[in-house]
């Protein structure tokens, strides 16, 4: 047992750690990227990472793993840029254009091109001049009644009218196929047009018009790389932030005006992505209810060959979608997926032989060894964000802040959250509440923490002018018999507090053992009942040389009328149980929190520095007479971070906080009398805890025996 003082409630900083002025003098003028101290505090997700998006060889796509805020999408976007800035090899750029055409053999196909980046757009721009010179050459070709006549004219305009094609395609056997088929195109269909009447042939041209004919030159560019060429890309870098059946896998769009359907095609982030890299998130995949599982199978069977088909945009994963031919196309994809672990675990599950696909796994640590390295870490990822943001800098006890309620939010005092994305939200409402300062200080920090707690205090308040009313039965003062205040740990969306709450215990003579009237009402989960049957089996071998036990007690959570779950309370049932059975009083000024095991030793629970202060409130606004505290597991002390108001209430000897590390030393808090030990024969001494409650448990044998005799009797 130890009785704790305000130092033992909160992390410090070591004088020395945070040598800056204000967050400015880590400014670096030469090297201000604003993801280098985000890597700082991953340094082993940083080395996975780059060795995993330096592999160049096929199938080394990545499974990036860790919480939301930890800066996996930025950093890992940041790294993609970076390597595709550096990624200059033998074979040069790895940017292609991917451009659809008409497949004048198989008219009812496209023909698929992959071209040197730029080159799409250059083939685009020289088809469309050549589409208007054509349609300025065709009225005098199709007047032509000679067809042998209007075939060489028509050969010797295309000669001139494809100088600057013949330029463009060169080496390229793909284009130089296309532009042969052309060619062959519009000289078999001048050998083949019917010549029109002379006073006909402007209705025959608008004619044809109308039926798209021309259509037929156009390009369609899926995928134009030109911009990453122009920043400096190697490899195209892709981030599909809302990924559909459609955005990832490209489709084939609806025949609204009875368009080629090679005008049709949209490529998809993968296409985009083709000799580089794409970046998608796990969750978006799987939270589309419609296509969710369409979507995984799809990317699976892509993984597994290296190619992908376009599809129908319409009735995707039903018999209404079909397969588009000849648009099957390789492609050279590296895939990194962001994922929550809970998310990952999940569908390898599923889906085992997915993950067999994603050989490098990256791992972003949840939080970080809170040393002077790390501290140095934070303090730079502030002055990055500060420059970035254009607010002003932060001074030292500005930062210790920030860096407290990152362990705050870890709940270790030797631990550093990695939730940057919350610090970075924290950062920008202190520097609101500075407002004109030229520097933040450590009270413009501690105003904005004050005033995120107050807008989400709400529910907390309703429960707490509950208590107040008396319509929520909570003591604070005084002794009651069998009833203990238990502390519990409420999450409401983004609203997270602790509460007390009454539990109460009745032991009367009988055969049917501790009964849990919340599991008898089905509104206790599984890990209470687990706490219950640990509870019940440390009592049974207490008192193993009374057994078996003669005892009906009963056990409930009064007023909760939303159900029971976890063990944290499984410490206060107990203490309530023993209070029961000894007919010994509970201070009501102390709460209790913490998980039994069945050696009666505490285990520690989740949520403590929530539950104490919720606690602390409730006694202020009840009126404290230092006689209020709460009682915790000696294991949760280092999880302590608990705000100013309680360490300065537990400084002037208005509030205690104990810890414990067995079930005993709290039952002698509470009742101010020695728990007991056995002596050699097995029993408990008298006037203690444990020797009250054999005295009664021998009572309860004896009223039972008495009570069985007289039946008989009768």
């Amino acid at each position: 047992m130890q009785i704790l003082n305000e130092q033992d409630l909160n992390a410090s900083i070591p004088a020395g750690d945070l040598v800056f002025k204000t967050t400015l003098d880590l400014i670096n003028p030469t090297n201000n990227q604003s993801d280098d101290h985000g890597w700082i505090a991953q340094a082993d997700a940083k080395k996975a990472a780059m060795f995993g998006l330096k592999m160049r060889q096929a199938g080394f796509n990545m499974l990036v793993l860790g919480q939301h805020g930890s800066g996996r999408t930025s950093l890992m976007q940041a790294a993609m840029q970076q390597v595709a800035k550096e990624a200059a090899t033998k074979n040069g750029t790895q940017l292609t254009d991917l451009v659809a055409v008409y497949h004048f053999n198989q008219v009812n196909q496209p023909f698929l091109m992959k071209l040197p980046v730029g080159m799409g757009a250059e083939l685009s721009t020289q088809m469309d001049v050549f589409a208007r010179a054509f349609m300025a050459e065709l009225p005098t070709l199709v007047v032509i009644a000679d067809k042998k006549e209007a075939v060489t004219k028509a050969k010797a305009w295309l000669k001139g009218a494809t100088k600057e094609l013949e330029k463009l395609v060169k080496e390229n056997d793909q284009l130089n196929q296309y532009l042969a088929a052309v060619k062959h195109d519009v000289a078999t269909f001048v050998k083949v047009y019917p010549a029109p009447a002379n006073n006909e042939v402007e209705g025959a041209l608008e004619a044809l018009m109308s039926d798209g004919f021309l259509n037929r030159f156009k390009v369609n560019i899926l995928v134009n790389h030109q911009a990453d060429a122009d920043a400096g890309l190697m490899q195209p870098v892709v981030y599909d932030n809302d990924p559909s059946y459609q955005s990832l896998f490209g489709s084939l769009e609806t025949n609204a005006e009875q368009t080629h359907e090679f005008m049709r095609l949209r490529a998809g982030k993968l296409h985009q992505a083709d000799g580089g890299m794409l970046l998608v998130q796990l969750r978006d995949i799987l939270n589309d209810e419609q296509n969710g599982e369409q979507m995984i199978e799809k990317l699976y069977r892509f993984l597994r060959n290296g190619t992908l088909q376009f599809e129908d945009a319409v009735g995707i994963g039903s018999s209404a979608g079909y397969v588009l031919a000849n648009t099957l196309i390789p492609l050279r994809v590296k895939i990194v997926l962001i994922a929550m672990r809970e998310d990952f675990y999940s569908l390898l599950d599923e889906n085992p032989d997915f993950f067999d696909y994603f050989p490098i796994k990256v791992e972003f640590a949840d939080s970080i060894n809170a040393n002077a390295e790390n501290y140095a870490a934070v303090a730079g990822f502030v002055a990055q964000k500060c420059e970035q943001h254009g607010c002003a800098h932060f001074d030292a006890k500005a930062v210790e802040t920030l860096i407290g309620a990152l362990q705050r939010l870890e709940e270790d005092q030797a631990r550093i959250s990695t939730n940057f994305a919350f610090l970075e939200r924290l950062m920008l409402e202190s520097a609101s509440y500075a407002g004109d300062a030229d520097v933040v200080t450590q009270n413009h920090v501690q105003a904005a923490i004050s005033a995120r707690n107050h807008r989400h205090q709400y529910f907390e308040t309703q429960i707490r002018e509950s208590i107040i009313d008396n319509e929520l039965l909570i003591q604070v003062h005084g002794e009651v018999v069998g009833q203990v205040n238990g502390l519990t740990h409420i999450e409401l969306g983004d609203a997270s507090f602790g509460s007390p709450i009454r539990i109460t215990a009745r032991c009367y003579p009988g055969r049917k053992g501790l009964i849990n009237i919340d599991r008898e009402v089905n509104m206790s989960g599984p890990n209470h009942d687990k706490g219950i049957f640990i509870l019940q089996n440390w009592l049974s071998a207490s008192f193993s040389h009374l057994a078996p036990l003669s005892l009906n007690a009963s056990l409930v959570f009064e007023q909760e009328y939303n159900g029971v779950e976890g063990d944290s309370a499984s410490c206060a049932e107990l203490f309530a149980l023993l209070s029961a059975m000894a007919n010994l009083p509970i201070q009501q000024g102390m709460a209790i929190t913490g998980a039994l095991n069945q050696f009666g030793e505490v285990m520690p629970i989740g949520g403590v520095n929530e539950k104490i202060e919720g606690y602390f409130r409730v006694c202020k606004a009840l009126g404290l007479d230092g006689k209020q505290g709460v009682i915790i597991p000696k294991r949760n002390q280092r999880h302590l971070l608990l705000d100013d108001e309680v360490v300065q209430a537990v400084k002037e000897g208005k509030f205690k906080i104990i810890t414990i590390d067995h079930v005993l030393e709290g039952i002698e808090l509470l009742v101010n009398v020695a728990a007991g030990e056995k002596d050699a024969s097995g029993s408990y001494e008298a006037n203690t805890v444990m020797g009250h409650a054999q005295a009664v448990l021998a009572e309860y044998r004896k009223t039972l025996e008495n009570n069985q005799s007289k039946r008989k009797n009768d």
